[in-house]
């Protein structure tokens, strides 16, 4: 598979006032079970991030492809890409709009585990799902990588440039939004600053701001487009039925997701020491 050079984020620390705060086209029809892991209709694992399968395609620390983001773009794209586009015709002002794109994701979306909801350790939802539960109860659960997925294809709707971002045990969307005046931190991609923070997992959270842990901490983002994936045909195994239960907000769960992208932080500092 050709993969896309992924690009690194590179930091500049430029303050700003901290707001405190501590959180197809359609849904997939025929997901379907394999070894233990489950696929959906475009061949993606929603139980793992990792390899060509995963729904991020995580092959290291720099190398990834949210190719679940690209179940709502172009070709697929649908209910979600289509709020992005109501947003960007009722609010012509960028700043304005890119907020408004935000607070649907804070707002409707409520953080929980995905043992709750589905009872699987791993369970990752594309953007239409989302939406669709939205549409259906008003509202809806999800964990960070939900949240990033649902925001970078909002903003592709909404006629912004939008990134999805990885960093040790946490996935949170960018959108390129130059001159913008409420972010706590400057964001530089491949040298071209100008882009924000969006980490919508948090009530009173709002865009641009960014968790002091990430600021430093290594990161990787990918810059997605309207491009599109494939649906497959179904296989023959049995389809597996997915049940959204109602979140309990049991405590704080971490996802194999997590273990796997935080060890791929860590191995090259053993590396480096064992150098030494």
């Amino acid at each position: 598979m050709k993969l896309r050079r992924v690009i690194l984020i590179s930091l500049a620390a430029i303050c700003a006032s901290i707001i405190p705060s501590y959180a197809i086209a359609n849904p997939s029809e025929n997901f379907y079970q394999n070894k233990g892991k489950v696929f959906d209709d475009w061949g993606l694992c929603r139980t793992h991030s990792t390899g060509e399968e995963g729904f991020f395609q995580v092959f290291s620390q720099t190398e990834f492809r949210p190719a679940i983001v690209f179940e709502s773009l172009g070709e697929n794209a649908d209910r979600a890409y289509r709020l992005g586009q109501e947003l960007a015709e009722n609010y012509p002002d960028p700043d304005q709009r890119a907020e408004k794109v935000f607070a649907f994701a804070r707002d409707k979306m409520r953080y929980d585990s995905d043992v709750s909801q589905f009872g699987f350790d791993e369970f990752a939802q594309n953007a239409d799902e989302v939406v669709a539960a939205i549409e259906e109860d008003g509202f809806t659960y999800g964990d960070c990588e939900d949240y990033a997925v649902l925001l970078a294809v909002m903003y592709r709707g909404g006629d912004y440039r939008s990134a999805i971002a990885l960093a040790p045990n946490h996935a949170a969307a960018l959108v390129y939004l130059p001159g913008y005046k409420k972010a706590n931190q400057s964001l530089s991609l491949d040298g071209e600053p100008g882009w924000v923070w969006a980490e919508a997992t948090g009530g009173n959270n709002h865009l641009g701001w960014m968790p002091e842990q990430y600021m430093g901490a290594p990161l990787a983002a990918y810059e997605v487009t309207d491009e599109s994936i494939a649906a497959l045909e179904p296989p023959v195994n049995p389809p597996v039925t997915t049940v959204r239960q109602k979140g309990s907000n049991t405590g704080v769960q971490i996802s194999p997701f997590f273990i796997v992208i935080a060890f791929m932080w860590i191995l090259p500092l053993f590396r480096r020491r064992r150098r030494r």
